[in-house]
């Protein structure tokens, strides 16, 4: 998953009406620790959104931790279907946070009387009364195990295949992550349930020029044109390849390179790879930004590139697309399907391929630039929140009615 924020916008309450199809669903949001799981966090947030302004006969108990308590009353304590019931422990230590979750959660699931229990991160509880549905957003850590410590990979791959194997539906956030979820763990192909991720509205709705300038001034040095890339630093993102790509399109340009995302086991390539460009300084580091930063970047750019090898679903580049910038990224995963038509593809077995498409779409004409803006936008427009709230509940319903 890649790294983002989200907006909250509470657009009016939504009455709760007793009917044949009330569906009670616990949310086992133990995993979430705000601005530090990347796109998850983002999903999780807006889909719960999504299902309480338009699923008025669905009732939801979250289940929260310390660290996100005080985020999702936020987001939904406005909202009269939701209730919320707060474990106290910290998710920040992953371990005793699986071993609590196992030990604690079964406990107040069953309490709540709830039809379904949904994990919108990974893993499930192993030992509960009632129905399961788990999201597996995709299986990174098995076509790259070396983004994770031997021990961190083994619990991980005995937690997904457990959930995978007890969950009476798993969700995947694309066709790509259904045919890796199916290949990896024992869940056959018709429990696997596709519901794609969306970009936010605010990616396309354009920030005022001289807002986004000024928000832009606050985060760069000077009026100088960039390229943009938003992603956590983990080995499968590749993201020292497009360090090493700007150095090579080197003074021809006069763009500067922004990264946007927290450090993982990739950074020592990144590092490195900075070090090694004649005019270092050009690179701009940056994270934990405001929602309207992140637009502003996003509107702002040059080009967005995600030079990955690996997406369950690549949130990024339909918020790129969605902001109406040319996105050049690979073929590998889920990308060409969240990109489709409208992203320029390279071929990251050519050591020479991610210069030439980056020196290409900046030579676009300022007609063509505007005619693959509206391809991008249009194409992304194709996928929402809305529909992802719709489809996750439809999960559910599968799962609690057929127990």
């Amino acid at each position: 998953m890649s790294y983002s924020v989200f907006r909250s916008v509470k657009r009016g309450i939504v009455h709760v009406k007793t009917a044949t199809g009330a569906l009670s669903v616990g949310v086992n949001t133990l995993f979430y620790i705000p601005h530090e799981v990347g796109g998850t966090e983002t999903y999780l947030r807006n889909t719960l959104l999504a299902i309480v302004r338009q699923e008025s006969d669905v009732q939801l108990t979250l289940f929260t931790n310390r660290e996100n308590h005080e985020v999702l009353t936020s987001d939904l304590g406005a909202f009269p279907q939701v209730r919320f019931v707060r474990l106290n422990f910290g998710a920040r230590n992953r371990v005793m946070r699986i071993i609590r979750e196992q030990l604690e959660l079964p406990a107040k699931v069953r309490a709540s009387g709830v039809d379904v229990l949904w994990s919108p991160g990974y893993t499930a509880v192993l030992a509960c009364r009632c129905p399961q549905v788990v999201t597996i957003h995709d299986m990174q850590y098995r076509v790259f195990p070396q983004d994770m410590t031997p021990m961190g990979r083994l619990a991980m791959d005995v937690l997904v295949r457990s959930a995978a194997r007890r969950c009476g539906r798993v969700i995947a956030d694309s066709r790509f992550s259904k045919e890796q979820i199916v290949r990896f763990t024992a869940a056959g192909p018709e429990k696997v349930d596709v519901v794609h991720l969306a970009a936010g509205r605010n990616f396309a709705d354009l920030i005022p020029p001289a807002r986004r300038d000024a928000l832009l001034g606050r985060l760069l040095p000077g009026d100088v044109p960039y390229l943009l890339c938003v992603s956590a630093l983990w080995p499968h993102k590749k993201i020292h390849t497009l360090v090493e790509a700007f150095g090579k399109l080197g003074r021809a340009i006069p763009h500067r390179l922004v990264l946007v995302g927290k450090p993982g086991l990739g950074e020592p390539e990144v590092a490195r790879a900075i070090d090694a460009l004649p005019f270092p300084e050009r690179v701009i580091r940056l994270r934990n930004l405001s929602e309207q930063e992140l637009v502003a970047l996003f509107q702002g750019c040059a080009v967005f590139v995600l030079p990955s090898l690996y997406e369950g679903f690549g949130l990024p580049v339909l918020e790129g697309l969605a902001a109406g910038v040319p996105v050049v990224t690979t073929r590998c995963a889920s990308l060409p399907e969240v990109g489709g038509e409208a992203a320029v593809y390279y071929n990251p077995n050519d050591p020479s391929a991610l210069v030439r498409t980056i020196s290409e779409v900046l030579r676009w004409s300022p007609e063509t630039r505007q005619e693959r803006s509206r391809a991008g936008q249009a194409h992304a427009a194709k996928f929402s929140w809305s529909a992802t709230g719709k489809g996750t509940v439809d999960s559910l319903r599968r799962c609690a009615e057929t127990g």
